[in-house]
């Protein structure tokens, strides 16, 4: 079943940009059940809206996003990590990985050590610089991923946050 709001999208009131999305495709494809949308169309919404608010929120820091979140996998290491190590942790391609480490080492927040049992591979560690632009933008976004949770008690975060796990776990093992 649709949803039944007669919202514009972004309204709070009677309804969010997901139900007016939900709505366009029950008038364009009523033989669908668009139910996921409810969930995983939130998800995604969210995610795009956070990432905004993260990009506007370092532009004057000179790195980003995704340089950023390679950065953040360097600094909650104990220890220097191989590229492909980064490279799993920030879901990006090992192409990708060398980009960012060239231009996060000329920038000076990154530092390449060699590896003493394989001279083949490289470990990548942060900089005084690099630990302190972590150390000064990371606070801001838990908080701004804070402020997004308003209005949500500590037992709903818990619920949201099992049943999040739970699609989290489906996704990751899919072989779709």
């Amino acid at each position: 079943m649709p949803p039944t709001a007669s919202s514009e999208p972004g309204e709070n009131a009677t309804g969010d940009f997901i139900d007016h999305v939900r709505r366009q495709w029950h008038d364009t494809r009523p033989d669908l059940d668009t139910d996921p949308i409810d969930v995983l169309g939130r998800i995604t919404r969210i995610s795009s809206l956070a990432l905004h608010q993260l990009d506007r929120a370092l532009a004057g820091s000179g790195v980003s996003r995704v340089e950023f979140e390679f950065l953040c996998a360097l600094a909650r290491s104990d220890r220097p990590l191989r590229a492909s190590e980064v490279t799993t942790a920030t879901m990006t391609s090992g192409a990708s990985t060398t980009k960012h480490a060239d231009r996060l080492t000329r920038a000076g927040f990154l530092e390449r050590l060699p590896f003493e049992r394989d001279g083949r591979v490289v470990l990548l560690q942060l900089t005084d610089a690099g630990r302190a632009l972590v150390d000064a933008e990371f606070p801001a976004r838990v908080e701004r991923d804070r402020r997004m949770l308003d209005g949500l008690d500590d037992d709903e975060r818990a619920t949201l946050t099992a049943l999040l796990r739970r699609v989290a776990g489906n996704v990751e093992a899919s072989t779709w």
